[in-house]
């Protein structure tokens, strides 16, 4: 790990992984439901721990890659409030991990793949497979990638 990353939406810029991470972080966790501003995060990380020295635009230089050696305490407090582990700002793996089930949140709250997806929970094992090689044809059609599932093991040897 290099400890910086190229910044996809500014082209050849450079920022820091941690700003990287943690602007993912803002992007795609809603705790509680909503997205939230550097400032309401600030707000609700001095909420539950009243020592920590956190302001809206400290965050935003984090996210940015402007200031970039937060306390732990700070990021402690960041991996609580969004749910992850702290290891998340540092390990390659457990950031993929974490990035990979927020790609799969993320498209449950589609609407149309919530619902194929109630309908599916509690079908047979063989009526999932039927049903799911019928969705990859479809996906095949639209020229969309497939879909790697690492809990299908009907591919294994």
């Amino acid at each position: 790990m290099t400890g910086i990353e190229k910044d996809a939406e500014n082209g050849s810029e450079e920022r820091p992984l941690l700003a990287t991470r943690l602007d993912d972080l803002f992007r795609t966790v809603r705790p509680k439901g909503k997205h939230w501003t550097n400032a309401e995060v600030a707000d609700e990380l001095k909420r539950a721990n009243p020592e920590l020295k956190v302001g809206g635009v400290y965050l935003s230089q984090l996210r940015t890659g402007k200031r970039s050696n937060p306390s732990p305490d700070l990021l402690s407090a960041l991996a609580r409030f969004f749910g992850v582990s702290v290891a998340y700002f540092f390990d390659d793996k457990v950031a993929e991990s974490v990035l990979g089930e927020l790609a799969a949140i993320e498209a449950l709250r589609q609407s149309g793949v919530r619902a194929v997806a109630m309908r599916a929970a509690g079908m047979k094992k063989e009526n999932l497979q039927a049903i799911t090689a019928i969705m990859d044809q479809y996906r095949q059609m639209q020229g969309l990638p497939p879909v790697a599932d690492p809990s299908d093991t009907s591919e294994s040897p």
